[in-house]
């Protein structure tokens, strides 16, 4: 009885930690970099702003929910505005990086990013060497040449 609860719970929180987040006024939200997001408004919007666009980006999915995405560390704010242009919501955005699984390599005086999970892979990240980050990208275009010839 006591293991079915555990796992009637532990379903709970999975759910409750995957659904949308509604916007609070004044609460900060927070976007993982690279990531997006799911916001619900508790009224239409017709305009949203983004204080600084480098930071983080939205777009309007309907008129109830928005799509947030972390472009860059750091924090913006988010306006929202009905089509009368009363604000909705003006909360900060903080977009922070996901640690899980991620190892930082120094070598020397440059730095490079790999995802292990379970096997180390090089990822794209801000402050890594630019020869680091040149050859990740050139590796992920030339897998994509690659699947698009073969189409």
């Amino acid at each position: 009885m006591i293991r079915k609860s555990l796992a009637v719970l532990t379903c709970l929180l999975a759910l409750a930690a995957s659904a949308p987040a509604a916007i609070a006024e004044g609460a900060p939200v927070s976007v993982k970099v690279n990531m997006a997001r799911i916001l619900r408004i508790n009224a239409p919007a017709a305009t949203v702003i983004i204080g600084n666009p480098g930071i983080a980006d939205v777009t309007i999915q309907d008129p109830q929910t928005l799509v947030l995405t972390g472009r860059s560390y750091g924090q913006t704010n988010l306006i929202v505005l009905d089509s009368m242009g009363n604000p909705i919501a003006d909360t900060l955005v903080e977009v922070v990086q996901d640690l899980a699984n991620v190892v930082t390599v120094f070598m020397g005086d440059k730095r490079g990013t790999m995802a292990c999970s379970p096997v180390c892979q090089s990822v794209i990240m801000l402050g890594d060497d630019s020869d680091f980050t040149s050859d990740a990208v050139g590796s992920a275009s030339s897998v994509a040449a690659m699947a698009a010839g073969s189409n």
